[in-house]
């Protein structure tokens, strides 16, 4: 019996953030688009901190008023908390121009009104179908095989594709692209709870991350409909020193954090938590002949600085305007326009979270009194205006951080 096939201009595989973001401004280019995923919508995934920096993806491709609707709480800053010392980041007060809020949000709800918002404007959007193979043409073109949930096949054949699978990593695992990541190799745990015991006002609705030590470090974002995800960051040998099961884990790890055991000791999770090892990941290359990769599917890098939704947005917004310009007969420079610029701001926050494990970030957001001036251009940085090089901390990544930290600590010898 013959396969069915299907033909596109672009086939999308994923949809989450970058996939979405992608095909919706593709379809406002007027080409012909399928976006596959492997997933029944609405489904868990981690990554549920935005940054201002996706609010502009959202709403250039016309997606921003679907998310407003949903009411999701509202970020409008970072709060990180070491012993005594409190350090607050207010995206109103950063050195580069933009959005000065985002939100905290259930992946499974966010995810899915993007998801529904798109298939609204038509867009052939198609849940749990996975992706099997590929067989690329020496003119980019390729086929793709996938399965449906009752083992029955298709093939699609498209101009282009774009791999936003996330951690799925589709064309990473069928090309051979993955790499080891050069980022410090943590491992993760994390559940939701409801949070029952949540302070009214704004105590309550602040994202924070506090600092156990220079290697582990505590996270939780309270959303809109009571649940509060949380989540521990530390090196490796940290979990492997606790006994029990994972569930046994996490209830004594909350015991490593004096200011929110209170709140979340003897709370049900919502779910058993999930233990992620060695979860930084890293490709040979972000583009091929016919094929771009983007968001998680490309680099993932650790939470610390929630980076993770901003860059699959930026990465599919910028890789479906290049395929809209190849597809109308201009030419494209991909490794200029593409695998640099996005590499350029994946380097600004790799070193923010080499820097924090080193402890050298940790000096300057906890140095007291504060350098506002300072506090403002790393702000930006944590907002995801990583592209801004009239910001100091943006041109100058690779050593403004340990210098600065360096003249801190000299300055404390030499007081003492």
């Amino acid at each position: 019996m013959d396969i069915p096939k299907e033909s596109v201009d672009v086939l999308i595989i994923g949809a989450g953030p970058s996939g979405i973001v992608a095909a919706s401004h593709l379809n406002n280019q007027g080409h012909k688009i399928k976006v596959i995923e492997k997933s029944k919508f609405p489904r868990f995934v981690i990554g549920e901190s935005l940054l201002p920096r996706c609010m502009d993806h959202f709403e250039e491709v016309g997606l921003i008023d679907c998310l407003k609707a949903e009411k999701f709480e509202v970020k409008s800053g970072a709060r990180f908390l070491s012993k005594d010392i409190v350090c607050d980041f207010d995206f109103s007060k950063k050195h580069t121009e933009g959005w000065n809020w985002t939100w905290q949000v259930p992946r499974a709800d966010f995810d899915n009104a993007l998801a529904q918002e798109l298939a609204k404007q038509g867009v052939s959007i198609e849940f749990e179908l996975e992706a099997t193979g590929v067989f690329f043409n020496s003119d980019g073109s390729s086929k793709t095989t996938v399965k449906t949930k009752t083992n029955e096949e298709l093939t699609i054949e498209a101009k282009f594709i774009i791999d936003s699978s996330g951690y799925g990593r589709v064309l990473p695992r069928f090309l051979g692209l993955d790499k080891p990541s050069n980022i410090p190799t943590h491992s993760s745990i994390f559940t939701h709870v409801k949070d029952i015991k949540r302070p009214e006002g704004k105590e309550g609705t602040l994202i924070t991350f506090d600092v156990i030590d220079k290697d582990t470090w505590f996270w939780v974002i309270p959303f809109s409909n009571g649940i509060t995800s949380i989540g521990f960051v530390g090196k490796n040998s940290l979990f492997e020193s606790y006994k029990g099961n994972i569930t046994e884990i996490m209830n004594k790890m909350l015991k490593l954090s004096n200011y929110y055991y209170d709140r979340f000791s003897n709370l049900s999770f919502e779910f058993e938590p999930v233990h992620i090892k060695n979860y930084s990941k890293a490709v040979t290359k972000l583009y091929g002949k016919g094929f771009a990769l983007t968001g998680n599917s490309a680099e993932f890098l650790d939470p610390v600085f929630s980076s993770g939704v901003t860059f699959a947005t930026e990465s599919g917004l910028l890789a479906a305007k290049l395929i809209s310009k190849e597809l109308n007969g201009e030419c494209v420079n991909w490794k200029t326009d593409y695998a640099d610029y996005i590499s350029e701001g994946v380097t600004v926050f790799s070193s923010y979270v080499k820097e924090w494990y080193t402890g050298n970030l940790q000096t300057l957001f906890f140095h007291r009194p504060e350098n506002l001036e300072v506090k403002k251009q790393i702000c930006a940085v944590l907002a995801g205006y990583v592209w801004d090089k009239s910001n100091p901390f943006v041109k100058k990544h690779n050593r403004i951080i340990s210098s600065m930290a360096h003249l801190i600590k000299m300055q404390k010898e030499e007081a003492t």
